[in-house]
C-alpha cells in the first residue's frame, strides 16, 4: 500500500475487482442480501474444509464472536486472560459483567504464561480467555491441563491464528470455543468480520440462534440474541480472498524470511523464529528492541522510521491494563505483569503484507541495521 511513498504496516488482500462484480450482480439479481443467504452458507463451509475444523458460525466482526461465546457458555464471575492484547479481548469480559484478571506472558510467544494461572485462580473464577498473540500458539496443553483441574472453560482469542496448524491440526479446535477476525488488517478479511468455532452442530445451532436476535423461528424467540449476522456482500468477498489467501501467506513467509536473515545478528534486536511443528500464517513480524544494547529505545527507532516513511506498529502497546477502565483492577498492576511490561516498551511490528517488494524491504531493513 502506497501514499507518498510510504511504507504501511499492512495492507488489504482485496479480491478481483471483475469477479467481485461478476457475484454482485447475482446477489442484485437474487434480492437477498443477508439472513444466511446462499453465499454465506458457502463461506461457513469452505471455511470449515479450508481451517480443518467441523463447526463454524460467520459474524459481522471479530468482537461479536467473544461476546457471544461468553454468552454461550454463561460465563460469569472472574475470566483470566492477558494484558497483552488488543483491548476487545478485554472489553468482551467487561460487556458481559465479568471481571478480567490479568496474568502476566510468556516471552517465548507473547501469550499466557500457564505457570502463573493457577495463583490466579479464585472461588469466583469461571474461565481462561487466552491469545494466540501474533498467530504463535499458546501452550494449549498446559492451559487445558489447568482447566480440567478447576473445571474451568477455555475460550481462544484466535483473532491472529488463522489457518495455524500444530502438527497437522488447527490450534483452532483447543479448548472449547475459539474466534477468528476478517478484519482489514488480518491475513484473511472480509473487510469487517470474524467467526465463532465450536465443537458440536448442537452448540452452532444456539450460536446461530444468538447472532440473530435469539430467532428459533418466525415467532419464537428462544433468548436475548444480539444482532452480528455477515451479510452475502462481505461473504463473496471472503469466498474469492479465501481462493488467493495461500498465495499471500506464502509471500508474507518470504518477508519474515529476509527480515530474519538481515536482523539475526544485528545486536539489541530479538524476533520470533518459526516454531517446531506449527504451521504458520505470518500475520505479523514483532521485534523487540533491548535500548541499552542496540543504543536506541524502542520510540527512538519507532519514530526514526515514521519520519522517513516506514510505518510500523506498537503493538501491544499500551497494555489493555493500563487503560482507564482496567487500570484499578489488582491484577492490572505492572508489578503483576513485569515481563507483559517490558515487552509492551520494546515492541514494533514491522510492516508485513503480500505487496511488499524487496526495495520496500531494504528501505525498511536499512533503517534498523543502520
Amino acid at each position: 500500500m502506497k501514499k507518498d511513498n510510504t511504507i504501511f504496516v499492512t495492507t488489504p488482500l482485496l479480491p478481483s475487482l471483475e469477479e467481485f462484480y461478476d457475484c454482485l450482480k447475482e446477489i442484485w439479481d437474487s434480492k437477498w442480501i443477508t439472513n444466511n443467504g446462499q453465499f454465506h452458507q458457502r463461506l461457513e463451509k469452505a471455511l470449515c474444509d479450508y481451517l480443518g475444523v467441523d463447526y463454524l458460525s460467520l459474524f459481522t466482526n471479530g468482537t461479536l464472536p467473544l461476546i457471544t461465546a461468553l454468552q454461550a457458555m454463561h460465563i460469569t464471575g472472574e475470566v483470566i486472560t492477558t494484558p497483552y492484547s488488543f483491548v476487545a479481548t478485554t472489553h468482551a469480559l467487561w460487556w458481559n459483567g465479568i471481571k478480567p484478571v490479568f496474568v502476566d506472558i510468556d516471552p517465548t510467544n507473547c501469550g499466557l504464561d500457564p505457570d502463573k494461572i493457577e495463583s490466579a485462580i479464585t472461588p469466583r473464577t469461571t474461565a481462561i480467555m487466552p491469545v494466540h498473540c501474533y498467530g504463535k500458539p499458546c501452550d494449549t496443553v498446559k492451559i487445558q491441563a489447568i482447566a480440567d483441574k478447576y473445571g474451568l472453560k477455555v475460550i481462544y482469542d484466535a483473532a491472529h491464528a488463522f489457518g495455524v496448524e500444530v502438527n497437522g491440526k488447527s490450534i483452532l479446535k483447543q479448548g472449547d470455543m475459539s474466534t477468528l477476525s476478517f478484519h482489514a488488517t488480518k491475513v484473511f478479511n472480509t473487510a469487517e468480520g470474524g467467526a465463532l468455532i465450536v465443537k458440536d452442530a448442537e452448540t452452532k445451532k444456539r450460536i446461530d440462534y444468538l447472532k440473530n436476535f435469539g430467532f428459533a423461528g418466525e415467532t419464537e424467540v428462544v433468548a436475548p440474541g444480539i444482532n452480528s449476522k455477515m451479510d452475502e456482500i462481505r461473504a463473496v468477498y471472503g469466498l474469492l480472498n479465501l481462493k488467493q489467501v495461500d498465495d499471500a501467506i506464502e509471500k508474507r513467509h518470504q518477508v519474515a524470511i529476509r527480515y530474519r536473515e538481515t536482523l539475526r545478528n544485528v545486536k539489541g534486536i530479538r524476533f520470533f523464529d518459526d516454531m517446531p511443528g506449527v504451521k504458520h500464517n505470518y500475520s505479523y513480524f514483532p521485534i523487540f528492541v533491548n535500548a541499552e544494547e542496540y543504543g536506541m529505545t524502542r520510540d527512538d527507532l519507532y519514530f526514526k522510521m515514521k519520519e522517513r516513511g516506514v510505518l510500523g506498529r506498537r503493538y501491544f502497546y499500551p497494555l489493555i491494563s493500563t487503560f482507564s477502565t482496567y487500570k484499578g483492577l489488582p491484577s492490572a498492576s505492572p508489578e503483576n505483569l513485569p515481563i507483559a511490561t517490558r515487552i509492551a516498551n520494546e515492541v514494533i511490528c514491522l510492516p508485513m503484507h503480500h505487496e511488499l517488494s524487496n526495495e520496500d524491504l531494504s528501505r525498511i531493513l536499512d533503517l534498523i541495521v543502520r
